[in-house]
């Protein structure tokens, strides 16, 4: 006899969230036009704390996941730059991270919903670098 199901040994495995948040995060970012994610309050935190000793950069900011013992929802906070086409972006968006997830975790991916919250213009780098200094 052979067969997958034959290979397999019984027992349940479990994903956790965070795991698909910090891939979803990581696969939107790969994406060209992304700027960052998350909102701007949490990437000014966020900024802070990388600027931090031993501070690192947070994957999943951004990014929530509702995770069931076979499928995923995800929802995605973006921060594109300026002169992106959005729909482009956000399709390629939505298809990296379902690729990623599905691929890395085993999870069906039902639906990532986007919402694109922020452009990123060049200025915004000097507004945010005085705003640490002064902190």
């Amino acid at each position: 006899m052979s067969g997958a199901d034959e290979d397999v040994t019984p027992g349940k495995t479990t994903i956790a969230d965070v795991i698909v948040v910090k891939v979803a995060g990581m696969a939107a970012r790969e994406i060209p036009g992304v700027h960052d994610t998350g909102g701007g309050l949490s990437r000014a935190l966020d900024a802070v704390r990388d600027r931090a000793p031993g501070g690192r950069r947070h994957l999943g900011r951004g990014v929530k996941a509702e995770v069931g013992e076979r499928q995923t929802a995800i929802s995605i906070d973006l921060v594109v730059e300026q002169g992106a086409v959005v729909p482009e972006v956000v399709w390629h968006v939505r298809e990296n991270v379902i690729s990623s997830v599905e691929r890395i975790t085993g999870l069906e991916v039902v639906e990532v919903n986007v919402a694109v919250n922020d452009v990123h213009l060049p200025d915004d780098e000097s507004f945010i670098s005085e705003a640490l200094r002064v902190a």
